[in-house]
């Protein structure tokens, strides 16, 4: 199998997704932004049928739209009171945007299938260095603001009354969070973005409680989907999407019956 070169390029690509992915989702699920997610994938998906418009390569067409939108989209839907109308009228308009890009290219029917749900074949040498860099860049940002991205992110009270500037810690974890949704997408596709980026994250919160831990318990449930799905789909030739999806859920409904044992 890594006789192949483009299976050690998605293997390499898939650790790096799985770290940043793991890392980023404990802090979605902290702020309670697993709406965000799905919201930027539609995002990412217009990105990404535009660069194929454009003659780009995908990841820059996700970069630019989820990296311009992520700000305003996480600021415009910070009250609940609107966040579903903001959430539907963004999704649709980009939806639509997506497939009018697709629609105008000269690209086939599988450039589409690439940007929805992936594509392991298509991820060459330079693409992994790119991602490698970009998840390398999100990981050095979070290290750095680490304190204050955890005091922000699981007590916002208490990191308000110790003078943690709040917005700018949002704006720069919303950044953050693009940054990853377009780098996850090379694996799973901008239709299943979330599936890395929540679920680890909500399953390793059933097995420890500290923030540290929960990463690293995060990160590894991530790049179990990530190892484990990108084989099964070399042995099988199914979607690698569909077995990291079927793997995560799994780990998910583990977690829920191991928390039901402990609780009883």
């Amino acid at each position: 199998m890594f006789e192949l070169s483009f299976m050690r390029n998605a293997f390499m690509a898939g650790t790096f997704i799985a770290i940043v992915s793991g890392t980023i989702g404990v802090f979605v699920m902290a702020r309670n932004m697993s709406f965000l997610t799905h919201t930027l994938s539609e995002i990412g998906f217009a990105g990404a049928s535009f660069a194929v418009f454009a003659g780009w390569p995908a990841l820059n067409g996700m970069l630019l739209f989820t990296m311009l939108s992520s700000v305003l989209v996480g600021q415009m839907s910070i009250k609940e009171s609107r966040r579903e109308a903001v959430i539907s009228a963004v999704s649709a308009l980009f939806i639509g945007l997506g497939i009018l890009f697709l629609s105008l290219s000269s690209q086939t029917a599988s450039s589409a299938t690439s940007i929805l749900f992936g594509s392991v074949v298509g991820i060459s040498k330079h693409e992994v260095w790119q991602l490698v860099g970009l998840s390398l860049l999100v990981l050095a940002v979070v290290l750095i603001g680490y304190r204050q991205l955890k005091f922000d992110s699981f007590d916002a009270v208490g990191a308000r009354v110790n003078g943690v500037n709040g917005t700018i810690v949002s704006i720069i974890f919303l950044l953050l969070l693009a940054l990853s949704v377009s780098v996850a997408a090379q694996i799973v596709g901008s239709l299943l973005i979330f599936i890395l980026l929540t679920l680890p994250a909500a399953s390793a919160k059933y097995f420890t409680h500290g923030v540290a831990k929960m990463i690293v318990l995060a990160i590894l449930f991530a790049m179990l989907g990530a190892w484990l799905g990108l084989y099964l789909g070399y042995l099988t030739n199914w979607p690698v999407s569909f077995f990291i999806a079927v793997i995560e859920v799994t780990i998910y409904i583990s977690a829920l019956i191991f928390q039901h044992l402990v609780n009883d």
